[in-house]
């Protein structure tokens, strides 16, 4: 069995090699710190499973797990994130990774997640039954909480997208607070985030 830990922190790599290896007798890991670097590697090696990080340099999100499908069609994805799964997972589960995995996981979720993924089945904390298909929390937004969650997440601030939509800072305020309220967020940079996750 042959992994490809592509994250680029190498204190993550080296860790999840360190429970990977004491679990399995039989296995090979090799890391990359980059996207670019994984493309690379997928071309010239076969991978029994990728763990991917979401945030890794040179990608961009979902779009990874369809690049590194092209290369290798067969391999198993699990994804790799400190984003909570009830936030982040379906919409990679949907881009068709074959699960979702936490960083702050125990030792026994991240051998259970690899096992779970190499004998064909769907890993993640989430009671998926919960969800429709088609789940995105950024339905739940009318059409101008739309419009100034996109001008918010662009960086403008109150007074600007005051006056780019002609009404009072008062009512940009209330309708900021409606939007972090309904995508159960705190603050712009979470509110960016969940937004870029959700917007092709």
């Amino acid at each position: 069995m042959t992994i490809l830990i592509a994250d680029d922190h190498s204190v993550v790599r080296q860790g999840v090699s360190l429970i990977l290896r004491e679990f399995f007798d039989d296995i090979a890991i090799e890391h990359s710190e980059s996207f670019p670097e994984t493309l690379s590697m997928l071309k010239i090696n076969s991978y029994d499973l990728l763990l991917l990080d979401i945030n890794l340099p040179g990608g961009n999100n979902v779009t990874m797990i369809n690049e590194s499908r092209v290369v290798q069609p067969n391999m198993k994805i699990l994804m790799f994130s400190a984003y909570d799964e009830d936030q982040y997972a379906l919409r990679f589960l949907q881009a068709g990774a074959n699960g979702y995995l936490n960083k702050l996981s125990s030792e026994e979720k991240i051998i259970d997640a690899v096992k779970v993924v190499l004998g064909g089945g769907v890993y993640t904390d989430l009671d998926l039954t919960v969800y429709s298909q088609d789940s995105n929390p950024l339905d739940s937004l009318s059409n101008r909480e739309l419009e100034i969650a996109g001008l918010l997440v662009k960086g403008e601030g109150n007074l600007e997208i005051a006056n780019k939509l002609n009404i009072g800072m008062s009512t940009v305020s209330t309708y900021k607070g409606r939007i972090f309220e309904k995508l159960n967020v705190t603050n712009v940079v979470s509110l960016a985030e969940k937004y870029k996750m959700y917007i092709a």
